[in-house]
């Protein structure tokens, strides 16, 4: 007989049930809990992210479609609505933005999500920083304000473009200001980071040109500054001026006295020019020009996470249960990632997530199934004796 659990369970696979209820030991998430553990509470959250499922009544019955299946996943049966959503509202959210750190060290220890290609020749890290807003009903989650009629909350992602995953996530109220939650990150000297001129902020540029952290940003319509020197342009290139410059305002004097460049590029696209701000004083102004190009690697994985998985519409209104909805597609983002890295079929993210959702109780080995999702499942020899039991997983005619 050839033994092969589903899809679903061969995934769940990449979380190891003793790291698991370490961390739930750590943050105490089963303290006074009656039957109902995290680990089914996992598996019902990451149901909702694979599957596709829209509100708790698909996430408990879709599971309990697949009685008879739920073994090899950990869990004896399909959770009720009602526990599910006391769930998500008071155990801690925290437990699963641990899973998520140590599942990303893991992956990416062992290189299972894969590298970029070499687009610079530059051996610096280089990050993108942005974030994302996520809008909510202001009835139904009023810890949320955002406007006087809109709630909202914003997932600040910072991007590793080694292999396109978040070397840093924070989740706020949209009312946040991006500036006050760029000044939590903990950059290595020689990294350079590139974002959106929302995190305009002089004192932070100071700090990280004395840290040796590199940025490069576009630069405020109403900067004031001085130019010290003007560099030569390429030929033939859309770059339109390239100068060293020094800010002169009050503030930035104060915090910020460095020497900085600034690059214009004319956008083809949109017919635009685009000022870059940077403390990069070596690099060429094209190599500057594409840094800053790739930075929309961050929307592509913005526009990722909210096409592909449950973070646009919530199962719960209380905030601990957004963020655990949120933490939990993140690692389930993972998963996909480390799929689409693997797979030999050549099939588009959209079309892994739309297969494994119609597949998530095939029973066939994973990796077989991923390098040729249209092949047939295992065969049971012929000459394997079954027993047969009327009344046991059919039903009886009377």
């Amino acid at each position: 007989m050839i033994k092969v659990s589903s899809l679903f369970s061969q995934l769940l696979h990449h979380f190891p049930r003793s790291e698991f209820h370490q961390l739930v030991a750590k943050h105490r998430a089963e303290y006074k809990a009656k039957g109902f553990s995290c680990w089914t509470q996992f598996v019902a959250m990451l149901f909702c992210h694979m599957a596709h499922a829209d509100s708790l009544r698909e996430i408990c019955g879709g599971l309990a479609c697949c009685l008879g299946k739920l073994k090899h996943l950990g869990i004896l049966k399909s959770p009720n609505k009602s526990t599910l959503s006391y769930a998500n509202e008071h155990r801690p959210a925290s437990l699963y933005e641990d899973l998520f750190w140590i599942t990303m060290n893991r992956f990416r220890a062992d290189g299972s999500l894969g590298s970029r290609k070499r687009k610079f020749r530059f051996k610096n890290k280089l990050l993108s920083f942005d974030s994302t807003t996520i809008s909510l009903c202001l009835r139904l989650f009023p810890w949320a304000e955002f406007r006087r009629a809109k709630g909202g909350v914003k997932v600040h992602v910072l991007l590793d473009h080694d292999d396109y995953m978040p070397s840093f996530v924070r989740i706020t109220e949209a009312k946040r200001h991006d500036r006050t939650v760029a000044r939590l990150l903990h950059l290595t000297p020689g990294s350079i980071v590139a974002f959106d001129r929302a995190y305009n902020d002089y004192g932070l540029f100071g700090q990280w040109t004395e840290n040796g952290v590199y940025f490069v940003t576009r630069m405020k319509d109403n900067a004031v500054f001085e130019v010290v020197e003007e560099h030569p342009v390429p030929p033939n290139r859309s770059i339109l001026s390239d100068q060293t410059i020094r800010l002169t305002s009050l503030r930035a004097l104060d915090t910020c006295p460095h020497l900085l460049r600034r690059v214009v590029v004319w956008d083809e696209v949109h017919d635009q020019e685009i000022v870059l701000l940077t403390n990069h004083l070596k690099f060429g102004s094209s190599t500057l020009a594409s840094i800053y190009k790739d930075r929309w690697e961050i929307e592509i994985f913005f526009k990722t996470l909210k096409q592909h998985l449950k973070i646009k519409t919530f199962i719960g209104t209380s905030e601990n249960a957004l963020r655990i909805q949120i933490w939990t597609a993140l690692l389930a983002l993972i998963l996909l990632k480390y799929l689409h890295y693997l797979s030999k079929a050549n099939w588009s993210l959209s079309n892994l997530c739309t297969m494994l959702r119609l597949n998530l109780f095939t029973y066939r080995e994973l990796m077989e199934w991923l390098h040729d999702p249209f092949g047939k499942p295992p065969v049971t020899p012929e000459n394997f004796e079954q027993l047969c039991l009327p009344g046991i997983g059919q039903a009886v005619l009377r």
